[in-house]
């Protein structure tokens, strides 16, 4: 499944083609060096009732912006509604139109082509752009909220408003601490002043594994399972380790290498398993760039003993055996 990376990229990509650039602004690659013009969406196509969405709320709206909350994208319209979705495993969002020069040519992993029988919906924009919605699987999902109400954990079909902080964004390290150290106790205050005998009283009553906690959308969003293994190795913790029982110094380097991995995938573009590929069609490559991840049985990048891998909450759970304890 798509993870931060791959979906910050598809949000970059989407912001310029979509949006385009700021007002008096620029952007490298645009039309004869000028500013890129934001789009309107003519005619919204839907071809599957999963993806059924009010149109009359979407025709004929400009699209003002396009953000990310942890793995999920918001497509925000001048009519005050904002499209919100979520890929999932196979989902792809591709762009073709006036706001794409030298049109990269569409990876394989494009299934069924562009308006095939793996396109759902499909946007009919302005000055002859069009974005395609594909996914072969069709777990993905599209809903149309009110601009105001998308972060609204009151409304209990509100995905994004029960989504946890987010690395890279406004996740502290005091935050991501309390999360490790209560675990399984949500009522538990944690304290500034924690005392080493309160801290370890806290620890014992946890027994969540670290990974299964890091993947935990409704505690810390946009890390899955390929950041989860390649950041637990950077760091050397065990990932079947209970969060609870991590150090001061472990939690500190556990964030700083979560944070590293996340920030060298959006450099890659993502990791292109399975069907991912950016709006302009190409492809990431973080995957060819894995530090444990998908390794199994080649020699460990730091020991060169051999990468084992196990199943952890039904994931393949990449691990050196003797630099991660």
């Amino acid at each position: 499944m798509p993870e931060l990376p791959e979906v910050e990229s598809i949000k970059i990509q989407l912001e310029k083609f979509l949006v385009g650039s700021p007002r008096g602004g620029a952007l490298r690659g645009s039309p004869r060096g000028g500013a890129l013009r934001g789009h309107i969406i003519k005619k919204l196509e839907i071809r599957n009732p999963k993806y059924e969405i009010e149109k009359e709320k979407i025709e004929n709206t400009k699209i003002t912006g396009v953000r990310r909350f942890g793995k999920v994208l918001v497509i925000d319209l001048s009519s005050n509604y904002s499209i919100v979705t979520h890929v999932k495993m196979t989902g792809q969002f591709i762009y073709q139109g006036p706001n794409l020069l030298n049109v990269k040519s569409l990876s394989h992993k494009v299934v069924g082509g562009l308006g095939g029988k793996h396109t759902h919906v499909i946007f009919h924009l302005d000055r002859g752009g069009v974005l395609y919605f594909n996914d072969y699987r069709r777990f993905g999902w599209m809903r149309l909220e009110k601009t105001s109400n998308i972060q609204n954990s009151k409304n209990p079909n509100n995905y994004i408003g029960k989504l946890g902080k987010e690395f890279l964004k406004d996740l502290t390290l005091e935050e991501f601490s309390e999360i490790l150290v209560k675990s399984k106790k949500p009522g538990k205050e944690f304290l500034k002043d924690l005392t080493l005998e309160d801290f370890s009283e806290i620890l014992v009553k946890s027994k969540k594994p670290i990974k299964i906690l890091l993947m935990d959308q409704t505690k810390m969003a946009g890390v899955g399972n390929i950041y989860a293994n390649d950041a637990l190795w950077l760091a050397m913790i065990n990932p079947r380790k209970q969060a609870n029982k991590l150090l001061n110094y472990q939690i500190i380097k556990l964030l700083k290498s979560v944070e590293k991995v996340l920030k060298e995938g959006i450099k890659r573009g993502g990791a292109s398993e399975l069907a991912y590929v950016a709006p302009d069609g190409s492809e990431g490559h973080y995957q060819d760039f894995t530090l444990v991840y998908g390794r199994e049985k080649e020699p460990c990048k730091n020991c060169k003993t051999p990468i084992e891998k196990v199943k952890l909450g039904g994931r393949g759970t990449y691990f050196c055996p003797v630099c991660q304890k």
